[in-house]
């Protein structure tokens, strides 16, 4: 534990020593502070995102009562079409049957013409008229007279209703003609409007279908920005989380080694007495095989394999990590001693590990990726060439491999932190 997060075996009781210890444990309040104002920051960004899905919601339902009334009008539009084609249809019949009528009325009318034709011709042969008087004054008698009178008021009777037998049939005729013309030209501009007014009708429910999807499509994206921020605030909270373990474990470090410091120069002191010396013995772990051997110096290779993909921009993105595969069961460590920020399962990283890191100071922040299986739980502190877990191709991920992140402060979704790990873990 006295290793754990710092250089380990530091002399404390000088005043520079005491004053870099110090200093170690400053940048970590410092880290500390930070982590909580960016938890707020995304508390806020969470509340806020909040805030747009109810309106969003609120928005879905002016819609979607919008779309229930243009539900309404069209089914009663088509209800109303369905009834007026009805109508035309009775109409039309009604024309058929009249047509008939027609036929008849028409009949008729030309009989009556032929008679007022023979009519015409009496008259031209008469001299333009009929002489009744002629037709009187030829009575052989007063009963033949009387006779003759009858016959002339019959015939005078019958040539006043021929005419107004005609006249009646052909205003007959035209107002049947006009009337169902009207009738059937006012129904085909009923159902002209009332196909327009569907027409316009599904227009419009085209667009509020279409301001539907959008914003569903909008409330989804606010759900999954909310999902990404509380993932955020998860991780944020377990480096605030690490960083307090750091600051106590660096402590207890600071303290173990001022003890350590101590006994040492009382040791030196009694030897120096007494002239006498005394012995130490060390011991050491082994490593697995497929492991990398743990290097000197501040970080060691997180796993074995071939570097498959770098630090920079890659398929149209930015690629804030290296890669290293492998094939086989193939064990990932820590690159330094730190502590388990967080062990989870993310929808893009899959099976992942964070670990924060202080050396010599300065905090980083690792990230294990896309492993098969994990090893340590959030919270664990590890030491560095510790097993983690083994490589895999979990989350977002084509091919077995470990993407290995290196942050100098704590990881952020923007990754603004991210450094390369070339050139500063052996790889």
């Amino acid at each position: 534990m006295a290793a754990m997060l710092g250089a380990g075996g530091l002399a404390i009781g000088t005043p520079a020593n005491q004053a870099f210890a110090e200093s170690k444990i400053n940048n970590l309040q410092k880290e500390q502070e930070k982590l909580q104002q960016e938890r707020s920051g995304v508390e806020t960004d969470i509340n806020k995102a909040g805030s747009e899905i109810e309106q969003l919601q609120k928005e879905q339902k002016d819609v979607q009562a919008e779309i229930k009334r243009l539900d309404l009008a069209i089914s009663d539009a088509q209800t109303k079409i369905t009834e007026k084609n009805e109508q035309i249809t009775k109409t039309k019949e009604e024309i058929v049957k009249l047509q008939e009528e027609i036929k008849v009325l028409k009949e008729r009318i030309e009989k009556r013409n032929e008679l007022l034709k023979d009519r015409a011709r009496s008259f031209q042969e008469t001299g333009g008229a009929v002489s009744y008087i002629d037709v009187l004054m030829g009575a052989q008698s007063f009963s033949d007279f009387i006779d003759r009178v009858g016959a002339v008021a019959t015939i005078m009777e019958a040539d006043q209703s021929i005419l107004e037998e005609h006249q009646a049939d052909k205003e007959l005729l035209e107002g049947k003609q006009n009337a169902v013309e009207e009738e059937l030209a006012s129904l085909e501009k009923m159902l002209a409007d009332l196909k327009q007014l569907q027409k316009e009708l599904n227009s419009q429910k085209g667009e509020k279908d279409k301001l539907m999807a959008s914003l569903e499509k909008k409330e989804e994206q606010k759900h999954a920005e909310i999902t990404d921020l509380e993932e955020q605030k998860e991780i944020l909270a377990a480096q605030t989380a690490a960083v307090q373990k750091a600051i106590k474990l660096e402590k207890q470090r600071q303290a173990e080694a001022a003890r350590k410091a101590a006994q040492a120069a009382a040791a030196a002191a009694a030897a120096k007495k007494n002239n006498s010396g005394s012995s130490s013995s060390s011991s050491g772990g082994g490593q697995q095989v497929s492991a990398p051997p743990v290097s000197g110096g501040a970080f060691t290779r997180p796993s074995a394999g071939r570097l498959s993909s770098g630090f920079g921009p890659r398929w149209g993105t930015f690629h804030y990590g290296i890669d290293l595969a492998a094939k086989g069961s193939v064990p990932v460590v820590a690159a330094a001693d730190g502590v388990v920020i967080r062990s989870y399962y993310s929808s893009s990283y899959g099976n992942a590990i964070f670990v924060a890191h202080s050396i010599d100071g300065v905090v980083y922040t690792t990230v294990y990726a896309h492993l098969s299986s994990r090893s340590v739980g959030s919270g664990a502190v590890v030491s560095k060439g510790q097993q983690l877990g083994y490589m895999g191709n979990t989350g977002q991920s084509y091919g077995q491999h470990l993407h290995f992140e290196l942050h100098r402060g704590e990881w952020n979704a923007s990754k603004s932190n991210a450094i390369n790990p070339v050139g500063i873990v052996p790889l």
